[in-house]
């Protein structure tokens, strides 16, 4: 079973360390946190549940990959806004019969991830659960004030662009629920992803991102959100997206959590072939009206948002 309440926050402030931080004040042992933001910008503020059996599967996921992604998922909203992370905060429910062993590998992997981007982890709170393993991360950044890159940008003759690859994690994860045993270290796509706080960061830098969105619930679900706050439509090209040709393109398509970058540019704008190491792909054009299409080898046809969502029917 887990350490008591006072014991686990103890050892979680050691572990964290924070000591030194220019950005965070006061961190773990006070009521609340202080912060100092960097002069001239605006403060980001960003929350995301993991929950066990929804996010991850004991059975399935280290512990080091739970608390990894749980991390990685507060990090990759603040690169859609092309902003740089300045601390987390992490609220933590925990089963009687979990053993220690077991929150001890979650917060080894949330906080290597968050010493890689030097982000401190400034506080939370500990509770008991009677239903899994509930973690809330709450991370906040900053970006230069009016400068941060928003969904509601995006504009008719816009091109569409993609980092990296698309369709892995959910590849893994039905491999995964075929019953295949698979090493963590041989997906690192699904189990350790890379928020793109650094691409994220060159496109707002550059000016070059007119709207931004990150790829948590799939292709098709996040464009729908881009083009709904921006009031566009959107054609993809079914034959540029980025991804394994081993795969069915659906994954490509409505697979989650590939924490990519989706993100529109006028077509005036030059675009690099990578930005910080990731290979970045065109993929479609924002259109007039409020529809998605997909061109195939077979046609257009309506491109149906099809990705993760709650209560979904």
């Amino acid at each position: 079973m887990p350490l008591p309440e006072r014991q686990l926050i103890a050892q979680i402030r050691r572990a964290a360390g924070n000591r030194g931080s220019s950005i965070v004040r006061t961190g773990i042992g006070d009521d609340a946190s202080v912060v100092r933001l960097p002069r001239g910008c605006e403060l980001l503020v960003t929350t995301d549940f993991t929950l066990e059996g929804i996010h991850f599967r004991r059975e399935w996921h280290p512990a080091e990959s739970a608390g990894h992604r749980c991390l990685a998922r507060g990090l990759s909203d603040i690169a859609a806004m092309g902003g740089e992370p300045v601390a987390a905060f992490l609220s933590l429910a925990l089963p009687a019969d979990l053993p220690q062993g077991w929150v001890d590998g979650f917060f080894r992997g949330l906080l290597r991830l968050a010493r890689r981007f030097k982000v401190p982890l400034a506080g939370g709170d500990i509770a008991s659960s009677s239903s899994g393993i509930l973690a809330d991360i709450v991370v906040l950044g900053s970006v230069p004030a009016g400068r941060a890159v928003l969904r509601s940008g995006a504009r008719p003759g816009d091109a569409i662009y993609v980092t990296g690859m698309l369709g892995g994690s959910v590849a893994t994860l039905n491999m995964l629920r075929s019953g295949v045993r698979i090493d963590p270290r041989h997906q690192p796509g699904h189990f350790l992803p890379t928020p793109r706080i650094a691409a994220g960061r060159y496109l707002r830098q550059h000016r070059l991102a007119s709207a931004m969105i990150d790829l948590s619930d799939g292709l098709s679900t996040d464009l729908a959100h881009l083009c709904e706050e921006s009031g566009v439509g959107a054609m993809i090209l079914a034959g540029a997206l980025p991804r394994d040709p081993a795969d069915p393109l659906d994954y490509a398509l409505h697979g989650g959590e590939d924490y990519e970058l989706l993100f529109t540019a006028p077509a005036s704008r030059r675009i690099p072939a990578r930005i910080a190491g990731v290979p970045v792909t065109r993929i479609g054009q924002i259109i007039r009206g409020r529809k998605m299409w997909l061109q195939t080898p077979e046609g257009r046809q309506p491109f149906t948002p099809s990705g993760w969502e709650h209560f979904g029917r």
